[in-house]
């Protein structure tokens, strides 16, 4: 399995909407190295969803329903798109100031490449960030 982190603007889709959707189209995304990242994602995959801008912090954790496709949104064949579902909410958020103080993360995507809207986890920071948000995998 792999772990991932998407990023969303709360005012435009937060995690609760999501949540009240049931799953989601992953669309959009006009970024290569996103891009790529979209495309190694794998059915049943966990991404932490991160809200971006406002509040800057993960607030919960998406699985991959289904692999990348065709970018619904545009007619170039660059573009890809992946669905995904809720699969459970952080009992408390991680702010991305929290993963900046600890050394520990300073190699994540998400503290190096912080304008990257898809970006890779690896297992230990992903459940070094679940047992943070009080989540049990």
């Amino acid at each position: 399995m792999n772990y991932w982190l998407i990023k969303s603007e709360p005012f435009k889709y937060s995690w609760e909407q999501f949540v009240k959707d049931k799953k989601t189209g992953w669309d959009g995304v006009r970024n290569y190295a996103a891009r790529n990242n979209l495309r190694d994602m794998k059915k049943g995959d966990l991404a932490f969803w991160y809200h971006s801008n406002e509040g800057q912090e993960i607030v919960g954790i998406a699985k991959v329903l289904k692999e990348h496709y065709q970018d619904p949104t545009t007619n170039e064949t660059a573009w890809l798109a992946v669905d995904f579902a809720p699969y459970k909410a952080l009992k408390k958020p991680v702010s991305l100031t929290t993963l900046k103080k600890d050394p520990f993360f300073k190699t994540m995507d998400l503290v190096r490449l912080g304008r990257l809207s898809v970006g890779k986890v690896t297992e230990t920071e992903f459940f070094k960030i679940c047992d943070m948000g009080g989540v049990k995998i």
